[in-house]
């Protein structure tokens, strides 16, 4: 009788907890997200060969110098230089040659260079107009550079999100610009 009354009080119990209203608690940043697209006047495979060498970065304008180990497969690493001597450490994550996608993940950057953490990217190469164009689709996921609440302006999500926009749409047209041979 009496492990019956308990497992009855204890279900009521867990019951009225699930139905209760809880408080929200605020906690920190929340993950922010970033896409764009560009195309580009040649098939997919010639944009693939560039967006796939992760030993190469010169394609994005701010890129003063590649140096990496490890060729373009998972656990690859590379070493950007910038144009202002700041560097940026990434990894490949994840290559899928058969689906022409890239994700690599940036390991260590100076928030003050670019204002994120956490953060991870993706390459996409897809055929357009019938294999004779190609849309490259640049995302990434990330958090802002500050981590904690009540950021400083250069660290909160808007100069992140601001941040990462204009990498991916300078890095964008730098490769439509290498690939199509126009200045």
């Amino acid at each position: 009788m009496k492990l019956k009354f308990l497992t009855a009080a204890l279900a009521a119990t867990a019951l009225a907890f699930a139905v209760a209203p809880q408080k929200a608690e605020a906690h920190g940043p929340t993950r922010q997200k970033v896409s764009e697209t560009i195309e580009i006047n040649a098939p997919p495979e010639k944009v693939w060969a560039v967006v796939s060498n992760f030993q190469d970065a010169g394609w994005i304008p701010v890129v003063a110098k590649t140096e990496g180990t490890g060729g373009n497969a998972p656990g690859a690493k590379r070493t950007l230089t910038l144009k202002n001597g700041a560097t940026v450490k990434e990894e490949v994550a994840k290559l899928q040659p058969e689906r022409m996608t890239l994700m690599y993940r940036i390991d260590e950057v100076d928030v003050k260079v670019l204002p994120v953490t956490n953060y991870s990217s993706w390459l996409i190469v897809s055929p357009a107009d019938d294999g004779k164009k190609s849309e490259v689709e640049w995302k990434g996921a990330f958090y802002r550079g500050y981590p904690n609440n009540d950021p400083p302006p250069e660290l909160n999500d808007e100069a992140a999100i601001k941040a990462v926009t204009g990498l991916y749409k300078a890095g964008l047209d730098g490769l439509k610009k290498q690939i199509e041979g126009t200045n």
